[in-house]
């Protein structure tokens, strides 16, 4: 048997590095040029392109089975507004000393696929991954909305929006990529236009419950048409302490929007 020599070895791995960086470049290229054209014209970069998962990278679709069956999904008991895990049904304590504007619900805990996925969407430019991510919303959104609605009451589907500058550097929000799926597949009414959000903020990360909080007073505004009287559904893709929907929540209101839901891909723990 020949020994592969030390120079070709390398040779091999610069070679399988080199092709791996072509092969993320183009799904890049191809997500960015999705996200322009939109889907319907686009099926072809898939056939160039083979979509590869989200969560762990497999060939084959955007958010695979495997990484699908392995979410650790949130279901009851949990909080009545803020949507966390309890050990019983009702409030949790930070809910209870300050309740949030809104119901919130959350499709699974940030771990793991989901959460590799959730930060290429957010981060990275994966959009191509957003309507399998969607997909997550529905059982959720449904269910939040059968309980808090009545059976005539079709809710507009709001994203959460970013501050323009920080759109326009991402290129995208990924809120919008996928609330627009969501509003597909429950047929309902879409609108980016109701909300805005007027200031620029420091980012979450880190920071405490108070933190959040202080840091998002007065970023949003909403603007609904003036014979709106319909209940708003804000979509966003995580929540942590619900500091932002609460904020954005509390914008609608004062606009006038009769009562707002808010629906989470996932909740940090």
């Amino acid at each position: 048997m020949r020994r592969a020599c030390g120079r070709c070895t390398l040779a091999g791995v610069a070679g399988r590095s080199g092709r791996q960086a072509w092969w993320e470049q183009g799904r890049a290229a191809g997500s960015a040029l999705r996200h322009r054209l939109g889907e319907a014209t686009l099926a072809w970069l898939d056939a160039l392109f083979p979509p590869r998962c989200a969560g762990c990278g497999r060939l084959g679709s955007h958010f695979c089975p495997q990484c699908m069956a392995s979410l650790d999904r949130l279901a009851p008991p949990w909080c009545d507004l803020c949507g966390q895990r309890l050990p019983a049904s009702g409030r949790c304590a930070e809910c209870r000393a300050q309740p949030l504007p809104l119901v919130i619900r959350s499709a699974a805990v940030l771990q793991g696929p989901l959460r590799h996925a959730v930060h290429g969407l957010k981060y990275r430019g994966h959009t191509a991954a957003a309507r399998d991510l969607a997909a997550l919303l529905i059982e959720p959104a449904r269910a939040l909305l059968l309980e808090g609605l009545a059976e005539e009451e079709r809710p507009v589907v709001v994203p959460v929006p970013l501050h323009p500058a920080r759109e326009r550097e991402r290129g995208y929000n990924q809120a919008a990529l996928l609330a627009r799926h969501l509003a597909a597949a429950l047929d309902l009414p879409y609108d980016d236009r109701w909300l805005r959000r007027e200031r620029a903020t420091a980012s979450q990360v880190g920071l405490s419950r108070r933190q959040r909080r202080d840091n998002l007073r007065g970023a949003f505004a909403a603007a609904p048409p003036a014979t709106a009287t319909l209940p708003v559904l804000l979509v966003d893709d995580v929540v942590t302490t619900g500091s932002t929907l609460a904020n954005a929540a509390h914008a609608c209101l004062a606009a006038g929007v009769p009562r707002v839901y808010g629906v989470t891909l996932a909740r940090e723990r």
